[in-house]
């Protein structure tokens, strides 16, 4: 198998690595888990939903349990679904970047406008999660945008720090 390495930020001798799907996905993922975390902070700042209103993760949690999920159980469902999400998009863009370092434009800011255009204006309205993006209220949509772009930036910075550590 040929080696293939790749430099950091162009300094020769500083950052050397050798590309490695499982590498760059690991990186990816531990960037994704940290900007979920920011992403929710962010989301308690500018919330996307109507106070009261049910967020995606919760309505789709219900969707697969066939019932209404309340206390502990709807929490930890809702949960799930929400840091596991993180992780695995976090996990494909760092293989993702990886080999294509054109996918890590804009610092992560292009990823997370990517993102959300996939999820919040195409795959969560089709599967009725959210309204149609035509339906999202500006602040619904600027929200989710906002929040996105931040999860994006995260987890390039925390991928592009953690993965030359990982050899």
């Amino acid at each position: 198998m040929r080696e293939m390495k790749s430099l950091e930020h162009g300094v020769e001798g500083e950052g050397e690595v050798t590309k490695s799907l499982v590498k760059g996905m690991l990186a990816g993922l531990i960037g994704g888990l940290v900007a979920t975390a920011a992403k929710s902070v962010v989301e308690k700042i500018y919330p996307p939903q109507a106070a009261g209103a049910a967020e995606p993760e919760t309505v789709l949690a219900e969707k697969i349990a066939g019932h209404r999920l309340r206390g502990a159980e709807g929490t930890a469902a809702t949960a799930a679904i929400h840091w596991g999400f993180g992780a695995l998009a976090g996990a494909a863009y760092g293989g993702l970047a990886e080999y294509f370092p054109a996918a890590t434009a804009k610092d992560g800011a292009s990823f997370g406008l990517a993102l959300a255009t996939l999820t919040q204006e195409t795959a969560l309205p089709a599967m009725g999660l959210v309204e149609e993006a035509g339906e999202q209220t500006v602040r619904e949509q600027t929200s989710e945008m906002t929040s996105h772009v931040v999860y994006g930036l995260i987890t390039e910075t925390v991928r592009r720090l953690v993965r030359p550590r990982l050899g």
